[in-house]
């Protein structure tokens, strides 16, 4: 009993562990492998899992890789990401997304984070419980839908960058970060709803997820707009930038708290909540020392919590029960989020004429740069231990891999392809002129 309880680390401990070790690792990227920070944060933890597993194998008496799975073991990251972090880094995305121009493309980017959810949702579960069906999997369908749901929320973060530096129209930029911003915050309510009905072992309803759907989407909205108003309020009333930092905190921390209590979907309050600080509140309520300041710690908290969780996803292989069956279902798993992708943008921008997007080849760009990140690791990482979990994982781990590591490095490539001539300059990007996507 003595030595069980010395081996448990507090939440502080871990939380220290996994900051030292993406700071270590960070810097040894920075200034060895010079790999984009989160690509190289996911490839040298991958490496670090491996080599302690070949440590333990070839050292005898050498106990790092049993120590470090503990250490996973010990995490609880259904409320470690579900009730924490996920808050920071929806709050922080949506700051940036400019809403004069998210509303000249409001209803492709609203089908998009909907319809276009749902569609990869269902078609990413039912093609994965087809290939677990021929793999003899035991597990109920139900888990094939919950992987669907956790892999369809898209990381506006990686591909923002990449169209930024191709000078790509800023109207599509708005969309790519729009949808992105609010297909996570669905995709997590239909998650959360699937998650249940397969824990409970319940049969999931139809009917009954659209109700919960509805109160908790509803509810989320409803309380990210009230936590935004009375936020920018506050903002308005002085001047004062380490209070204006603390202020945006605590609609985060208490905003999301609330939402927990009242069991509403605190993520799409903080993307609403975001919106409104980030549009609102930092035009019309802070000085210039302050949007700076504000600004600039998010990109922080950004950065933080990305780096964390992408060196998580390489360590994470240390605790997977890799078999055969395990690795096949994530490699079949990048193909099928990719068609699902492809049907979900088509059906939700070119099936009705007014959500059509006016940049051309923009279908294409969306669809690539559709990369999935820390949200889909994050709730990945919060489902409960078991066989299930292996293989979702290793989907999940799959997809993201292949986003970072395939797409992100070759979006640029495609969009050289489709740019053809020139077009108007980008607002306030100061050039003379930008290309147009064709």
């Amino acid at each position: 009993m003595h030595e069980e309880t010395a081996t448990m680390l507090s939440a502080f401990d871990i939380a220290a562990l996994l900051v030292v070790a993406s700071a270590l690792l960070g810097w040894f990227n920075h200034h060895f492998i010079k790999l984009p920070h989160v690509i190289g944060l996911t490839v040298m933890g991958a490496l670090a899992a491996i080599g302690l597993m070949v440590a333990d194998a070839l050292i005898p008496g050498v106990t790092l890789y049993d120590q470090v799975t503990e250490v996973l073991q010990q995490m609880n990251f259904t409320e470690t990401l579900l009730q924490g972090m996920l808050s920071f880094l929806l709050f922080a995305g949506a700051l940036h997304v400019d809403l004069d121009r998210l509303k000249t493309a409001w209803l492709p980017v609203l089908l998009l984070s909907t319809v276009g959810v749902m569609i990869s949702t269902v078609l990413v579960g039912a093609a994965t419980w087809g290939v677990g069906s021929m793999l003899g999997l035991s597990f109920a369908p139900i888990w094939y839908f919950v992987f669907g749901a956790l892999i369809a929320p898209t990381d506006p973060v990686s591909v923002l960058g990449v169209l930024r530096e191709e000078n790509v129209p800023q109207s599509l930029q708005s969309a790519v970060a729009g949808e992105s911003l609010f297909n996570d915050g669905v995709g997590i309510v239909v998650f959360i709803i699937l998650l249940g009905a397969a824990v409970s072992g319940n049969e999931f309803s139809l009917s009954e997820g659209a109700r919960l759907f509805a109160i908790e989407a509803g509810g989320g909205i409803l309380v990210g707009l009230v936590a935004g108003y009375f936020g920018y309020r506050a903002l308005a009333g002085m001047d004062e930038y380490t209070l204006e930092v603390l202020i945006t905190l605590a609609i985060v921390m208490g905003g999301y708290a609330l939402c927990s209590q009242l069991h509403i979907s605190g993520p799409l309050a903080m993307a609403v909540a975001g919106l409104l600080i980030g549009n609102q509140g930092v035009t019309y309520a802070m000085s210039d020392v302050t949007r700076d300041y504000v600004i600039k710690f998010w990109e922080l908290v950004d950065e933080l919590l990305n780096s964390v969780l992408f060196l998580l996803i390489g360590l994470e292989m240390i605790v997977l029960t890799i078999t055969g069956e395990v690795l096949l279902f994530g490699l079949i798993a990048i193909p099928l989020t990719l068609i699902a992708r492809a049907i979900g943008i088509f059906v939700s921008t070119k099936t009705i004429p007014a959500a059509r997007l006016q940049d051309k080849g923009a279908g294409r760009v969306l669809w690539w740069g559709g990369l999935r990140g820390g949200i889909s690791v994050a709730l990945a990482l919060s489902l409960p231990p078991g066989e299930t979990r292996d293989f979702i994982l290793a989907g999940t781990f799959a997809a993201v891999l292949f986003s970072v590591l395939v797409q992100r490095a070759t979006l640029g490539m495609l969009i050289d392809k489709l740019k053809d001539g020139k077009a108007p300059a980008v607002e306030g990007d100061g050039s003379s002129t930008a290309p147009s996507i064709h």
